[in-house]
């Protein structure tokens, strides 16, 4: 500090009052502190009625490139005939040929919904030749894009170069923008391209075309006082506007589900990082309100009026279980629910007359068609509420027929102001996350004992939120050369310990100093084998639990990050080990702030 002190004293003014000094020093120590601990991401703080910057400049999308039309031997054919297709009919052809590797084009609804969207797209010739799918072969089509991926695959080092030196110099020009002085990351600045929308889980929309974007459907955002990006040749663009209260690049509907996507900055940005902060900081403030809130909702279980019951075992579900609140959808959407959405179809109650538990045992399909299937214990007046709504309904009937997600988002709010069912996900998901590293790590572990401790407490909190995935294709294949390595390290061990037996009896029988020397380099290579097979074992281990939990949905949304930063530094970890470097980029913000001493 005495350093410190020398250096801001060098620009104070000279004053004959000591005080008077004394009180500059401070008032400059003050700033610089400030401006130690407010690092971009925070600069956003002096914006008033919403406003996200003062300028914003940068070059627009990058657009796909247009169609390139097949050679003329690679030929569709229909009913056994080659058949020419005009090229926009014949770009939706080799969408589906692309794929006929794929288990979507064996699914009806798939089938289905492509071949209405490609009749869309042909001539009225077209459309009266081609009229059964069963019929078309694509299987030439199909041939040379493999042929054509086997080309890319088998190019050479500098070939491949000049590819990724085009690649670059794309990125250079369309991935950047000034946002308040600052070159700033955009995220995603390439517009998709045309293509069969695929989905999840049975999606009932799969198979159905995704349009070519034009910059006639492209609203672009920037300021008012620079140079407006040009659209492609021969187009224009839908609009343009110069909104400080969003932090969106350009906008457009994408047509399969009517959705605005929009073009933004990379989670590295300025904005990015301290919308996060913003977010885990109101989670944080959750704690402070929480039993009060629990409180409430726990009286309304007995309200005389069934809209609070039933607000009141919702968030007890969203509290409890980490549900997602759930959102009504339209027809045309998969059929997957969340807490308010949940059907009477959707729970079963069970009563355990030997150990006097009450029991709801859930099993719906949740976000992406994820299976969420779980028995729990709950409160006696939880399980009567439950028997209440349930009753004189049908299967198919509105489990919460009184509520809705905007209303318990309301009442949330007026709890707590910012305060949302996603906060409150997010508040238990970083709350088991801070609780089970406290509770799994110790000084003494070794570090792949830390990360398998670190993988673990992160697993807790995917559990919980319902995070799985199917068991990646190459999971046996990984797991059997892992296995080789370990039964092959075991060899070397055993082999080692022989023959450091053998090198401690002969030092026995015939002591000097060189078998000495030989003993303690034999009893280290012995140690060091062990390491490393326990560090081969640790992984086996770590991949099994982690077989069908994806640990990367939670990490990157629901955790406040500057609890695992903290826990690293504090056990030193190296960050490296817990965030690649596309999370570390994202939660630079987080690496700057934390230290050791951090709790959520």
């Amino acid at each position: 500090m005495k350093r410190s002190r020398d250096v801001f004293t060098r620009f104070i003014p000279y004053s004959d009052s000591r005080n008077s000094r004394a009180s500059v020093f401070h008032s400059l120590r003050r700033y610089a502190l400030a401006a130690l601990l407010s690092p971009r991401w925070e600069e956003g703080k002096h914006a008033e009625n919403g406003q996200k910057w003062r300028s914003l400049e940068h070059k627009g999308p990058l657009f796909p490139p247009e169609y390139e039309p097949l050679p003329s031997s690679v030929s569709f054919l229909y009913n056994g005939t080659p058949v020419i297709l005009r090229p926009a009919t014949e770009e939706v052809a080799t969408f589906y040929a692309k794929m006929l590797d794929h288990e979507f084009t064996t699914k009806e609804v798939f089938q289905n919904n492509f071949f209405t969207d490609w009749k869309e797209v042909m001539t009225e010739t077209e459309r009266q030749l081609i009229s059964d799918l069963s019929q078309c072969d694509f299987s030439n089509i199909h041939k040379y894009f493999v042929e054509k991926t086997e080309e890319k695959r088998n190019m050479t080092k500098e070939e491949k170069q000049v590819l990724k030196e085009e690649a670059n110099k794309l990125t250079e020009e369309y991935g950047y923008c000034l946002l308040d002085g600052h070159r700033e990351k955009i995220g995603n600045f390439r517009v998709e391209p045309p293509g069969l929308f695929r989905g999840r889980g049975e999606h009932p929309k799969m198979g159905k075309l995704k349009k070519r974007v034009q910059p006639e459907d492209v609203i672009i955002n920037c300021s008012k006082d620079v140079k407006i990006p040009e659209p492609p040749p021969g187009h224009r663009w839908k609009k343009v506007q110069h909104d400080n209260t969003v932090t969106w690049l350009a906008s457009w509907v994408e047509n399969i589900h009517g959705h605005i996507k929009y073009i933004m900055l990379n989670p590295s940005s300025k904005l990015k990082g301290e919308k996060d902060w913003q977010k885990y900081e109101t989670a944080r403030k959750l704690k402070l309100s929480v039993d009060s809130i629990r409180s409430e909702y726990q009286s309304a279980w007995t309200s005389c009026e069934m809209k609070q019951r039933q607000y009141g075992v919702a968030l007890y579900f969203i509290d409890k279980l980490a549900l997602r609140a759930g959102n009504e959808k339209d027809d045309d959407t998969a059929d997957t629910v969340g807490c308010c959405s949940l059907r009477v179809e959707h729970i079963n109650l069970h009563r355990h007359l030997d150990s006097l538990d009450y029991v709801v045992e859930f099993d719906f399909l949740g976000k992406d068609s994820i299976r969420y299937y779980n028995k729990v214990p709950v409160e006696k007046q939880v399980y009567k509420n439950l028997k209440l709504f349930m009753n004189s309904k049908n299967p198919d009937d509105d489990l919460f027929d009184r509520i809705s997600t905007t209303y318990l988002n309301k009442k949330l709010n007026e709890a707590m102001p910012g305060l949302t069912a996603k906060v409150f996900r997010t508040f238990n998901a970083s709350t088991t996350l801070q609780e089970q590293l406290n509770q799994l790590t110790t000084d003494d572990m070794t570090l792949p004992e830390k990360i398998l401790a670190y993988n673990r407490a992160n697993r807790a909190v995917a559990i919980l939120c319902n995070h799985q995935r199917a068991a990646p294709k190459t999971f046996e294949k990984s797991m059997q050369l892992l296995q080789e390595k370990i039964k092959k390290k075991q060899e070397e061990v055993e082999k080692a310990k022989k023959e450091l037996k053998q090198a401690k009896k002969e030092h026995k029988q015939l002591p000097s100093e060189v078998s000495k020397k030989l003993v303690q380099k034999m009893e280290k290579t012995v140690k060091r084998l062990l390491e490393q097979l326990k560090k081969l074992q640790l992984l086996e281990t770590d991949r099994n639990e982690n077989k069908v939990i994806a640990l990367g949905t939670s990490k990157l949304n629901y955790l406040d990050p500057r609890i695992s930063v903290a826990w690293c530094k504090k056990n030193n970890v190296p960050v490296e080990k817990i965030y690649n470097k596309t999370q570390r980029a994202k939660f630079a913000w987080a690496i700057d702030m934390a230290d050791e001493n951090f709790q959520f």
